[in-house]
């Protein structure tokens, strides 16, 4: 897998754990090398509300993930929130993306702040300040003021805010054609052919 075309993934203790999971599926099938990233809260999330087990350690998750969606030798890298030797955290060797999704109002004030005090917050400020895309999935609802003016200082600050509100136009049936719609917009940001819903008046 070629680092100039690896996307970070990023996932956080909020509700929204299939939404990543269905992304990180997607970017093996494009063939994408993904650094993994994940909080403790989110691994939390993800055991509520999949029957998916990641494990404790990175080179169990690794493995397993890799399994779960027949990833390449190393497609799949997962990386501690202290790994400060990550390639993530270095703007010599920033991935071509970065997604957090699903994103916490925490890590988003994190991220908004510059306060890298973790990989994950670190990998974003990495991804801003080289100019690289950077898109965040906050599921919360509703939107305080704070949370809003966090959000426009992200965007302000080049990156794409992208709530997980799906669209019925479609013909939504099931859970997994909502997680698709969703799915389907950001890979649609992150430049990546899919075929999870049709386009637009096509």
């Amino acid at each position: 897998m070629s680092k100039s075309t690896a996307i970070t993934l990023a996932m956080t203790g909020a509700s929204g754990a299939p939404y990543g999971l269905r992304l990180l599926e997607c970017l093996v099938k494009a063939e994408r090398q993904v650094y993994f990233l994940i909080s403790t809260p989110g691994q939390i999330v993800i055991n509520m509300e999949t029957e998916i087990k990641l494990g404790a350690k990175t080179r169990e998750i690794e493995k397993n993930l890799s399994e779960l969606y027949s990833a390449e030798s190393e497609q799949i890298k997962v990386f501690a929130k202290d790994q400060w030797t990550a390639p993530v955290a270095s703007g010599t060797s920033v991935p071509e993306a970065m997604v957090v999704c699903p994103c916490t109002m925490g890590t988003l004030a994190s991220i908004a702040a510059g306060l890298s005090s973790n990989l994950i917050e670190r990998a974003a400020d990495v991804v801003i300040k080289e100019k690289k895309k950077l898109i965040l999935v906050p599921r919360e609802s509703p939107f305080s003021s704070i949370h809003l003016e966090n959000m426009l200082k992200l965007a302000n600050a080049g990156a794409v805010i992208l709530p997980p509100n799906p669209g019925f136009y479609d013909g939504a049936k099931t859970m997994d054609d909502l997680v698709d719609f969703v799915v389907a917009r950001i890979l649609d940001h992150l430049g990546i052919e899919h075929d999870l819903v049709k386009q637009w008046g096509k």
